[in-house]
């Protein structure tokens, strides 16, 4: 029997081999960054940071043009995947995504666009991308110091991203902080980080720190349980658990009740320690045009390659839906840890799209 004669498809709804819904397709619009944190893309050295610890970034062709992009999320919204993130590197360095946002916008049945973005040029483009309908943004942010900021992303921007924070907050977008939690660097901010979403109407959400990257600053020493992080913040009041729903993130939220009255939302998301890929419900494109099931497992399908020979859609919707059928059960990290063996993931974190 095929493997595509396993696919249910009832009602636009895509279920893999172990039955995980798969709605939420991530795209990442390029591998160029105006940053470069140390777990991403450290020891840049090109022209205008052009170059990354791994190799030169693309150049245009190689990465997937819009039309090429608009084509696969139309295809993939058909086949039920109706949540969108744009993701990069970063993806506000891209020219035309203003445009490109505004085309995906007219796709019937996707129904949210949302934004992963360090914030550099989040003041700069708030209004515009508030304008054309992204509501939610995810913002990269591992310090509340600007002096560590810049250790930690390469470059003294701090007070620039933190502007465009305040400028997102105030036009109404609903705003969720990711902190990546690394052992002897952040790790004594983790209690100012719980104070700003008690503070703000953000939700601070902390990351364990995965090995993606053959160069990875990753190291087991510098590692942090997501249940140790929670631990060391549970003296700010009662956290209650939100239910999760059938389609929501991997993030395990928490409603803070402080003391004095507050009220904060609190995450973590734990892909090492407590991974969720029981529930993970996405593909990701990466930069280069590669369709890729799972972040932390290398397996991808070359979609650019495929779009370039003259594939019809209907082929294309059948590789479409053949990777869905390939994702793993899940990415083993957590027993080669325990083991002792290899962490690192090859590929690079600000091509597949974080």
């Amino acid at each position: 029997m095929s493997k595509i004669s396993f696919l249910k498809e009832e009602k636009h709804v895509l279920v893999d081999n172990f039955s995980r819904t798969i709605s939420y397709l991530r795209l990442s619009l390029t591998d160029r960054c105006n940053l470069r944190c140390i777990y991403c893309m450290p020891e840049g050295d090109g022209e205008d940071g052009c170059q990354t610890k791994n190799g030169k970034n693309f150049h245009c062709h190689d990465l997937l043009s819009y039309e090429e992009l608009l084509r696969i999320v139309r295809l993939s919204v058909s086949l039920g995947m109706n949540k969108l993130r744009l993701t990069g590197g970063e993806p506000l360095v891209r020219k035309g995504i203003l445009e490109f946002i505004d085309r995906l916008s007219e796709i019937d049945g996707l129904d949210e666009v949302r934004l992963t973005t360090n914030g550099v040029l989040l003041h700069e483009y708030a209004q515009s991308l508030y304008d054309s309908g992204i509501r939610q943004l995810n913002i990269s942010l591992d310090s509340l110091r600007p002096e560590r900021f810049a250790k930690i992303t390469g470059k003294d921007l701090f007070n620039q991203v933190w502007q465009g924070i305040q400028t997102a907050r105030d036009l109404g977008f609903r705003i969720k902080i990711n902190v990546v939690a690394m052992k002897g660097i952040n790790d004594d901010e983790f209690c100012d980080f719980v104070e700003l979403a008690l503070n703000e109407p953000y939700s601070v959400r902390f990351i364990e720190f995965m090995p993606v990257g053959e160069k990875s600053s990753w190291q087991r020493e510098q590692f942090i349980r997501a249940e140790d992080i929670r631990q060391m913040v549970a003296g700010f009041g009662e956290f209650t658990p939100y239910q999760k729903g059938k389609f929501d993130g991997p993030a395990r939220m928490f409603r803070l009740q402080a003391p004095d009255g507050r009220q904060g939302n609190i995450g973590f998301i734990s892909p090492i320690s407590h991974h969720f890929c029981d529930q993970c419900n996405r593909l990701r494109l990466t930069s280069e045009g590669k369709l890729r099931s799972c972040l932390l497992n290398d397996q991808e399908t070359d979609i650019k390659m495929l779009i370039r020979q003259g594939i019809s859609d209907v082929d294309l919707t059948r590789v479409i839906k053949d990777t869905v059928l390939d994702k793993p059960k899940g990415h083993g990290l957590q027993e080669r840890m325990e083991s002792g063996g290899p962490m690192n993931c090859p590929g690079q974190m600000s091509r597949i799209g974080g």
